[in-house]
């Protein structure tokens, strides 16, 4: 079964006199457990594609099924309670609160929702994220690998369909990026953790198990690797 079903689907920006389609009829499917990559260089669209597939922003036609559910078809406020329960997304720059604790931050999302916490899923994620020792810690006593990591477990608490994850690297250095990946890795497969991450580095994306490339809002190459 798909996780994730891509329809036609187009983004068009009308700046005035020019029309610039950012995304341009694409189709695909994302099974579950899969970890797929979007490549592309900067302007190419993947960027775009992954704030629709996460709610965030509307296409301008085509659809977006989450779980067989259209989400293109919802109303905002709909949307936004997808959002919470079943897209963890990831972004370059952390996102963190700063007068919130390590555990505090991760089970943000359920509070927010006057849900209960599970202490158990919590020091589940708290290890895969060898963050045991630190959730206590605010994000100033944290680095930025660390810090990244915290925004990682607060996508994973809801235990989400998908996991989007924009550039999530591009604010780290070479150690703490290869540090991030492996646990992408490591959640994809002991979690069975569906991911799409959008990157411009090859060398990260040929850590996927697939690889979309996108240029000028199309896809011109869909592959598994090797």
């Amino acid at each position: 079964m798909e996780s994730l079903k891509v329809e036609n689907l187009s983004k068009i920006y009308d700046l005035n006199v020019d029309k610039v389609k950012a995304i341009d009829n694409i189709s695909f499917e994302v099974k579950k457990g899969e970890f797929l990559a979007l490549i592309g260089a900067s302007g190419s669209g993947k960027s775009t594609l992954l704030h629709m597939l996460g709610g965030v922003d509307k296409p301008s036609s085509g659809k977006i099924f989450l779980e067989g559910q259209d989400i293109t078809k919802l109303s905002d406020n709909k949307l936004a309670v997808i959002r919470r329960s079943k897209i963890g997304i990831i972004y370059q720059f952390y996102n963190l609160v700063q007068f919130l604790n390590v555990e505090e931050n991760i089970t943000l999302p359920l509070l927010l929702d006057n849900k209960k916490v599970n202490p158990k899923r919590l020091d589940m994620i708290l290890s895969v994220l060898d963050m045991e020792e630190r959730r206590k810690f605010f994000p100033n006593q944290l680095s930025g690998g660390q810090q990244q990591r915290v925004a990682i477990g607060r996508s994973l608490i809801y235990s989400p369909s998908v996991i989007l994850a924009d550039e999530p690297t591009g604010n780290l250095d070479s150690k703490n990026s290869e540090t991030i990946i492996k646990l992408f890795k490591e959640l994809n497969k002991k979690l069975n953790q569906t991911i799409i991450v959008a990157t411009h580095n090859l060398e990260i994306a040929k850590q996927a198990d697939r690889i979309i490339e996108l240029k000028d809002g199309k896809i011109i190459s869909d592959k598994y690797n090797s």
